[in-house]
């Protein structure tokens, strides 16, 4: 049930570590959340299925959002075609196969456009430092500019709120173990197998994470 008490938000909400961050960071400032997670044509849908799970759990608003359509657009990254996902470093070049081309463009202009039809003016987004690297659209220079164009795009205008910017992983995990979150419901790997495969660019660095955090991550790995 929605809170008419409280000011609405959108998330976008991946069921990533860093967006169930957010998620529950923006719970406990008091948001009444409406949470969208976009199937555009992924590898898997394992990270769906964890989504939908903590929304329901947490008693939030969510909905999956079918554009695989656009797949057929985007067949340059290696997370929506048969290119072969690479391991390593996000830091590492051959991680910018995983760049979806214009992605998050894509995803935060339909998460303003709900947050406009709900009567929300916040929409929180998971960029965070540890992207800058591979990912333009994970950039302060864009995050600044797209919510300039949130603001002029409709008569309501909408903030992009990005808490973890300037915030690598290491420091995200910091702020979810300090508010209790357990990590064994988000998933992170680019591959939807029964166990997280350990070497992707995105295990890679949730398990450096943890390990800096000098704590166990609750997910099962193949490595």
């Amino acid at each position: 049930m929605s809170d008419s008490s409280l000011p609405k938000a959108v998330v976008i909400y991946s069921g990533g570590m860093d967006s169930y961050t957010i998620l529950n960071k923006a719970k406990a400032e008091g948001y009444d959340l409406y949470a969208l997670t976009f199937d555009y044509g992924q590898k898997h849908d394992k990270e769906i299925k964890f989504a939908s799970d903590a929304c329901e759990e947490l008693g939030i608003k969510h909905k999956i959002i079918d554009i695989t359509a656009i797949n057929q657009l985007l067949q340059s990254s290696s997370l929506t075609s048969d290119i072969e996902i690479p391991e390593g470093h996000y830091e590492s070049a051959n991680m910018k196969s995983t760049v979806v081309p214009n992605r998050n463009m894509i995803l935060l202009s339909l998460a303003i456009g709900y947050a406009v039809d709900i009567g929300a003016n916040k929409v929180f987004y998971g960029a965070h430092s540890g992207d800058h690297a591979i990912y333009p659209d994970c950039r302060p220079d864009f995050v600044h500019a797209m919510n300039k164009v949130a603001k002029l795009a409709n008569y309501e205008p909408v903030d992009i709120v990005t808490p973890y910017l300037n915030s690598d992983k290491t420091e995200i995990l910091a702020d979810g173990l300090k508010m209790g979150l357990d990590y064994g419901k988000s998933w992170t790997c680019y591959n939807g197998r029964e166990k997280a495969c350990g070497k992707c660019g995105s295990c890679v660095e949730r398990l450096e994470a943890f390990e800096l955090n000098k704590a166990t991550d609750p997910l099962s790995y193949e490595v």
